[in-house]
């Protein structure tokens, strides 16, 4: 009788001992390592996730007592632990709390961001997206938006609520994770 065994768990100071610039996309979810070939950023991608950071950087500068920082560019961090999961991020906004309880040189964050921002590259699988989504929600995240650049729409994603697409005439809003943040679809692309 053949038995079969779990894949073990991998921490992310296991995840961080991988060779950097080897041409490989690395995250763990939930433990378990998720390998890709690292894919260059299109300019259309670029060019998205540099709008969605400015958008939010002139929302956070408009706040009176803003202290949360604006992160993009793949930015690391580690959203849950035993099991790891260990992510990079497009475009993410974390509150003041946890922008205040991890230095500024450090390599990864540890908390859990107020909004996710993944911009879809061609690249990306449905499988994967989904499981992303669902492991930013399962991870405490309130507030997850898919941008899709080619149809320039946004997916949102919240806790125990049903996808909502918008696109380019609509306008994003923070409810009341960012009070006060709204942007046109069309402006992000």
């Amino acid at each position: 009788m053949t038995t079969l065994t779990e894949p073990a768990l991998m921490t992310t100071e296991q995840l961080e001992a991988f060779p950097q610039n080897d041409g490989i996309d690395r995250e763990l979810i939930n433990g378990q390592l998720r390998e890709r070939p690292l894919t260059w950023g299109n300019r259309r991608h670029s060019r998205t996730q540099s709008r969605f950071a400015r958008h939010l950087e002139n929302w956070r500068d408009a706040q009176p007592n803003a202290g949360g920082e604006v992160l993009s560019g793949e930015a690391g961090f580690r959203l849950r632990r035993n099991p790891d999961t260990t992510v990079g991020i497009d475009v993410a906004y974390i509150s003041s709390e946890t922008a205040a309880a991890n230095e500024d040189g450090v390599g990864l964050i540890d908390g859990v961001p107020v909004l996710v921002i993944e911009i879809l590259s061609p690249s990306d699988s449905q499988e994967d997206v989904l499981e992303k989504v669902q492991t930013y929600l399962d991870c405490g995240v309130p507030l997850v938006w898919i941008a899709e650049p080619v149809f320039r729409t946004v997916t949102v994603y919240r806790p125990g609520t049903e996808p909502e697409l918008f696109n380019a005439p609509q306008f994003l809003d923070g409810g009341s994770h960012l009070p006060g943040l709204r942007m046109k679809v069309a402006d992000c692309f």
